[in-house]
């Protein structure tokens, strides 16, 4: 993985969000490892009461591995005495009593769901967990989960390049009333137009393992960026934005989560929220978007089949 940011700097960059109105804070710990859950911990911790912490659990990380693929093989782990393990980690790393919002992080076919169900709602009864999410968990694990524990959160990736959660997740969410986090909402950057073919990327950057970030595909699904400077350019905000405003246009339960380790960034994404988007503006991005095909899978295809069903 890539080495970690300043303590400091991010420090003041959580503590900044805070302050401009951001309330929901998502990390996991198998990011660092452990690593991201500390440094949220540590910054948030004069905010308890007035933010929601998501944390996620579900790898083996003893011995350590790169959950990216870049090295080793994920080791899936949701067994129950696994699961109580990594929430009491969490918790301590966190400095809170309680999780706000607990994630499997990726479906384990070794574990019947309904065992996880079982096991984070004993923690609820418990005291440790207030709420229970599944991530990248298909239509009928949701319901599965669901009829044990209600779920209060689906985390998946989606944007205007990744929409395969269209035809069954988003309906089954809409009719079970669980809330969408979508993580990469700016397609890991793509989607702010800053990146092109030409673009080269640090050697420890997770998007050279990806394929559709190969400079053929990158080239191919330049048209994407073209229709959103068009949007763009028009509303007089940037492609970022736009993206965004797509998202947050499409249900009143979908909530985006960019990521960024810059201030000026964090800035722009929270604008995101002022752009206004027209119904002709949604109709025209929905039908020229149509026309486009996306090039190039979202992972190799072993970290794609931990894509629950």
């Amino acid at each position: 993985m890539a080495p970690p940011k300043d303590k400091k700097e991010m420090t003041s960059l959580l503590r900044a969000a805070v302050e401009r109105g951001v309330t929901f804070f998502d990390t996991a710990e198998v990011y660092g490892p452990f690593i991201n859950e500390e440094l949220v911990g540590e910054a948030l911790a004069p905010f308890r009461g007035q933010v929601v912490i998501a944390t996620k659990f579900g790898f083996d990380l003893d011995p350590y591995f790169d959950p990216r693929g870049m090295k080793g093989s994920p080791g899936l782990n949701s067994r129950p005495e696994h699961i109580k393990q990594a929430v009491e980690g969490s918790l301590k790393r966190l400095k809170v009593e309680t999780i706000d919002l607990l994630y499997q992080h990726r479906v384990d076919t070794n574990v019947p769901i309904e065992d996880v169900a079982g096991t984070v709602k004993e923690l609820i009864q418990e005291g440790k967990v207030k709420n229970f999410g599944l991530s990248e968990a298909g239509a009928k694990t949701i319901r599965r989960a669901h009829a044990v524990q209600p779920l209060t959160a689906l985390q998946s990736e989606y944007s205007l390049w990744t929409r395969s959660h269209e035809k069954e997740v988003l309906p089954t969410l809409e009719e079970l009333g669980i809330g969408f986090v979508t993580y990469s909402p700016l397609g890991r950057g793509f989607l702010t137009g800053k990146i092109n073919e030409k673009t080269i990327f640090d050697s420890s950057d997770f998007r050279n393992i990806l394929p559709r970030f190969t400079p053929e595909a990158r080239k191919a699904n330049q048209a994407l960026i073209d229709l959103l400077a068009l949007i763009a350019k028009r509303k007089q905000v940037t492609p970022a934005q736009i993206a965004l405003a797509w998202l947050l246009a499409q249900k009143t339960w979908v909530v985006p989560i960019p990521g960024t380790t810059k201030l000026e960034r964090l800035d722009e994404n929270i604008g995101a929220v002022a752009v206004e988007l027209t119904a002709n503006d949604l109709r025209e991005i929905e039908s020229v978007a149509s026309k486009i095909t996306v090039h190039g899978a979202r992972y190799p295809e072993k970290i794609e089949q931990m894509t629950g069903r």
